[in-house]
C-alpha cells in the first residue's frame, strides 16, 4: 500500500475550499497526474457522485471510477476509486482557521487481487507524485503545505 498524506494552510474559507476539493473535476487543475477528469453521475458533488478520472502511468494512463463513499459537508469527504488493478481511497478534510482553512489530503493506493503481495513496493514511487501533487494543492487553494509525509 502507498499512503500519502498532506495539510495546507489556505486563504480559502472553509466553504470554499470544501467545494472546491469535493468536485473532483478540479483534480485536473492541481494533480498533475491526472489527465482528465468528468462527472460519470450525480449533480455535483455530494454522496454517491462518481467521477471518471485518467492518470498518468509509466506505460500510458489508467482509467479510474470515483464514488464518494462518505460526505459530510463542510467538514470531510471519502472517494474510492477503481480500476482492474487498483483502488485508490482519498480522504479529505477541511477545517475553518480563522478566515482561512486547514486542507487535509490522505490518499491511499492499493493493488487489486494477487497484486496485492507487490503493496509494499508501490510506497517507493508514490513520494514524486505525492508531492507534486501538494505542490499543486498549494498553488490552487492559495496556501502553504504545513505538513506532508509518504509511508
Amino acid at each position: 500500500m502507498a499512503d500519502y498524506r498532506t495539510c495546507i494552510q489556505s486563504s480559502m474559507s472553509a466553504d470554499e475550499a470544501f467545494s472546491y476539493m469535493s468536485d473532483l473535476r478540479n483534480f485536473v487543475r492541481w494533480d498533475p497526474g491526472t489527465v482528465s477528469a468528468g462527472q460519470a453521475s450525480g449533480d455535483g458533488p455530494g454522496l454517491g457522485a462518481a467521477y471518471d478520472l485518467s492518470v498518468k502511468v509509466a506505460a500510458g494512463t489508467l482509467a479510474f471510477r470515483y464514488v464518494t463513499t462518505d460526505f459530510d459537508r463542510p467538514r470531510r469527504f471519502v472517494v474510492k476509486g477503481t480500476n482492474r488493478l487498483f483502488t485508490s481511497i482519498d480522504t479529505i478534510t477541511v477545517e475553518p482557521r480563522g478566515s482561512g482553512s486547514i486542507v487535509g489530503y490522505h490518499a491511499e493506493l492499493l493493488l487489486n487481487g494477487p497484486l496485492t503481495i507487490f503493496d509494499k513496493l508501490l510506497g517507493k514511487g508514490f513520494q514524486g507524485p505525492g508531492d507534486k501533487a501538494a505542490a499543486g494543492l498549494e498553488r490552487v487553494l492559495d496556501g502553504t503545505v504545513i505538513e506532508r509525509e509518504t509511508v
